[in-house]
């Protein structure tokens, strides 16, 4: 009989001694939610302290839910057609490698995939026999739903920032010396300012979408909501929040020196502004960055889900 190859034999100790996640998904934490919403800052202050080891950006969205009609071709569409993914398209079939009927055979194999890749990720960051908490911050989101169907032990971040401000931090990005120029972006021009736009306001309600759902369908005890606004208002108090849900013991000492070392002003000048990754940390942007047909673009494509989340300012009073 032939023997099985190392990669068919299942790993229930990663290499450092200590447990999988495939057993314990109680140490695996999510977080979800929109790029260019604070995540990044988030990740770097959970992962001060004592136990947590980061997993920052694995990409597993933009490979598992590629957008469909892709970004060129929903941008001039003569009516912007309703976003969505490849996997949602293509689903019923057959010939679909993520096809439903075949499920049952290919996400127990994605499944065991994904933890092996984090235990030897954690392995060569831990001492032997560490039992850490692993925060993983997944900035395609969009496939939330499918994540924690196939681990529904794990742990739910929901990082939600106002997508205006979201979008207004991608303009950002997509500026002439941009940080993000080095990841595949490029500089927007004048005409394209309006399609980019309305694209990541796209982008943003698809995402938001379906985290919610993803969020509302997991156990009240090992999910949190987190607002960036809160987060940026009172770090320490948000961060002892997630603490408590996570689980993660820490002082309010501890965490008030976190908050203070990661902080926007303790960031040095060189490091942060309008071209750099850390740029602003001042919620409310989009309203002078960003013209008035822009913030049109944005309430007709986001509207009923800031409206939906509390991100739009009541009517005035006697208003139609």
């Amino acid at each position: 009989m032939d023997r099985p190859s190392p990669t068919d034999v299942p790993r229930d100790t990663p290499a450092n001694g200590g447990a999988s996640l495939g057993s314990r998904e109680d140490r695996l934490t999510w977080i979800f939610g929109s790029s260019r919403s604070g995540s990044t800052w988030l990740l770097r202050m959970l992962s001060s302290l004592d136990g947590v080891v980061p997993i920052d950006d694995p990409h597993l969205g933009h490979h598992l839910g590629v957008w469909r009609p892709i970004s060129l071709a929903w941008a001039t569409a003569e009516h912007p057609p309703d976003l969505t993914t490849l996997d949602r398209v293509k689903h019923d079939k057959d010939s679909y490698f993520f096809s439903d009927r075949y499920r049952d055979a290919w996400q127990p194999a994605l499944r065991r995939l994904i933890v092996e890749r984090f235990d030897a990720q954690v392995a060569v960051t831990t001492s032997p026999g560490a039992d850490p908490l692993v925060v993983v911050k997944e900035p395609g989101s969009h496939v939330a739903d499918l994540l924690m169907s196939m681990f529904p032990g794990s742990r739910f971040v929901f990082l939600l920032r106002d997508g205006r401000d979201v979008v207004d931090s991608w303009l950002a990005a997509y500026r002439k010396g941009s940080w993000a120029l080095d990841e595949g972006a490029f500089p927007v021009t004048e005409a394209g300012r309006a399609s980019l736009v309305r694209w990541q306001s796209a982008v943003w309600a698809f995402r938001t979408e379906v985290v919610q759902r993803a969020y509302e369908a997991h156990p009240d005890h090992r999910r949190v909501l987190v607002r960036y606004e809160d987060l940026v208002a009172d770090p320490a108090r948000e961060l002892a929040r997630l603490c408590a849900r996570l689980p993660v013991d820490a002082s309010d000492e501890v965490l008030a020196r976190i908050a203070a070392e990661h902080a926007y002003a303790a960031v040095p000048a060189v490091a942060k502004g309008e071209t750099k990754e850390i740029r602003s940390a001042t919620p409310g942007g989009w309203r002078t960055n960003l013209t008035p047909a822009e913030h049109d673009v944005m309430h007709e494509v986001m509207g009923a889900k800031l409206a939906e989340l509390g991100y739009l300012d009541p009517a005035p009073v006697g208003s139609p």
